[in-house]
């Protein structure tokens, strides 16, 4: 039985493999589980259903953590293709690619406090993934966990998400595409670290307003975004999560093909009226949920600057009905050199200085 999980959840252990310069952890999997491991409490940040004595997670960008005085921790991953990055007081010490599901174990800690922080870079829109719990062996205390005052949420797609965003080159297989994403390294994750803040990644590649790529069926993100998990089966329940700035950029998929013969738009400007009434809604539900946020809403000039007019429109309708919290912020010099055309490393640190540049100017505070 599934439930939805936010904020802390008492769990289990941790990590990767071979150790980044100057650090002395190993990750190795662990085939027979040691005895008298005690579970560590587990902060679990992004949307994610409790499954047993772990979660189950499928929005990008999720991150779990726990922190210990002492030198044995393990974690255990769970079903599905993932990638995980490991840290250790915010060093990476290694990258598990589609790890085997068991236990595994981070050697070689002091008998000093520690972090331990186990990020998903890959997205997992096929089937979700499982994770945890944190696990401390005789020996390892748990520590006070990391609470940050700032929080910061990212909605989106796939320029969101980091979709390719590694490749040194534009052609990529469905395989490259998956290897190559990683949304630890996109605008969103680079802000937080800017910030000290803790962050939610809520964006599906592919996925539109009211249209998605080419007009492919599937949910689009205002459809998918009230859910714990993509199959829509269970709401997502936040109370903790009160973001003090919302960054959005939707419109891509719904603007960059052209209509196609039985789409339900018989021309362009009825798109535009149905993306730009569907857009507001949706903002309207996050700035009812989070009166005192700043919302940013930002665009590429991809599609002849058509993407940027629509969401232009958008703040404009909002701002004319007394919202003050809402900026758009236009984002242009972009290479796209990643996967199919999409924002590479160097693209994504400028999305990052301009929408951080709107924070700056329209948050005080935040520098």
């Amino acid at each position: 039985m599934r439930r939805a999980m936010t904020g802390w959840l008492a769990g289990v252990v941790l990590i990767a493999a071979a150790p980044a310069a100057g650090l002395a952890q190993r990750v190795t999997r662990v085939s027979i589980t040691p005895p008298r491991l005690a579970a560590l409490p587990m902060a679990v940040h992004g949307r994610a259903a409790r499954d047993g004595g772990g979660i189950v997670r499928q929005w990008p960008g999720g991150y779990m953590e726990t922190a210990v005085r002492g030198g044995g921790v393990l974690f255990r991953v769970g079903a599905g293709e993932v990638a995980l990055l490991v840290l250790v007081d915010g060093q990476v010490v290694d990258t598990l690619v589609k790890p085997a599901p068991g236990l595994y174990r981070i050697g070689g800690l002091s008998d000093a406090r520690h972090v331990v922080r186990v990020e998903v870079t890959s997205e997992s829109q096929a089937a979700p993934t499982g994770f945890g719990p944190f696990y401390a062996e005789p020996g390892t205390v748990a520590e006070p966990l990391p609470r940050r005052a700032r929080q910061i949420e990212f909605v989106g797609d796939s320029h969101t998400v980091g979709y390719g965003v590694t490749s040194p080159t534009r052609t990529c297989s469905e395989a490259d595409v998956w290897a190559t994403t990683d949304t630890s390294r996109g605008f969103g994750a680079m802000l937080a670290r800017r910030y000290g803040a803790d962050y939610q990644v809520n964006a599906i590649s592919g996925r539109g307003v009211v249209r998605n790529y080419n007009g492919f069926a599937a949910p689009k993100l205002p459809e998918a975004y009230p859910y714990v998990l993509f199959d829509r089966a269970t709401q997502a329940s936040e109370p903790e999560w009160h973001p003090q700035v919302i960054v959005a950029a939707l419109g891509t998929n719904d603007f960059s093909t052209p209509l196609h013969a039985g789409e339900r738009w018989a021309t362009r400007a009825a798109l535009h009226a149905d993306y730009e009434a569907t857009y507001l809604r949706f903002l309207r539900t996050l700035r009812a949920r989070d009166p005192d946020a700043l919302i940013v809403l930002w665009a590429t000039d991809l599609a002849d600057g058509e993407i940027a007019a629509e969401e232009g429109k958008v703040v404009a309708a909002m701002r004319a009905a007394g919202d003050r919290r809402i900026v758009f912020v236009p984002v242009t010099g972009l290479v796209f050199g990643g996967c199919n055309a999409h924002p590479s490393l160097g693209d994504q640190r400028i999305i990052a200085d301009r929408i951080g540049a709107a924070i700056a100017a329209n948050r005080p505070g935040w520098r």
